[in-house]
């Protein structure tokens, strides 16, 4: 667990992130920072791997969440990050923090994401980019929101 120092208080924060890219190296990078920070880390290298991609509609409860940060890269095999974004939000999934990544960003994928709220990140990235988003996600975390369970798939 994650501590997070709110309105004078510790708080014991637990932290998820569903990290999605088909490429190891960016995928395992991600995966040790998420890691080294506390968060409960799940990646895979393509969406339909995704735990949270499998239900049609969203199965959180209503103070629940699957998930807290997503960060995807925008290519990888049978659907690209932004139309994963796009279904999850789609079927009512209600996570707090969205990145996207890309090597070769098109206009109407940056305005794409943009009308997601996603954040974006050009590839290649400096670690201290990464860092800098997670630190402002955490600023801005619902400690209202409790986490639901994932079921554990292998990819």
């Amino acid at each position: 667990m994650l501590s997070v120092s709110g309105k004078g208080n510790i708080n014991k924060v637990r932290i998820r992130a569903v990290v999605l890219d088909d490429e190891d190296v960016i995928r395992d990078l991600i995966y040790d920072i998420l890691k080294k920070r506390g968060y409960e880390v799940y990646a895979f290298s393509e969406p339909f791997f995704c735990p949270t991609y499998l239900d049609s509609e969203c199965p959180c409860p209503v103070e629940h969440i699957c998930t807290t940060i997503i960060i995807t890269d925008i290519n990888m095999p049978n659907m690209t990050g932004l139309e994963f974004i796009e279904h999850q939000k789609g079927k009512g999934c209600k996570v707090q923090n969205v990145a996207v990544m890309s090597g070769s960003w098109t206009g109407d994928e940056i305005e794409h994401a943009k009308s997601l709220g996603c954040y974006m990140f050009n590839k290649p990235f400096k670690v201290d980019e990464i860092e800098k988003w997670l630190d402002e996600c955490e600023k801005e975390l619902d400690r209202n929101s409790k986490l639901s369970d994932i079921p554990r798939r292998v990819n």
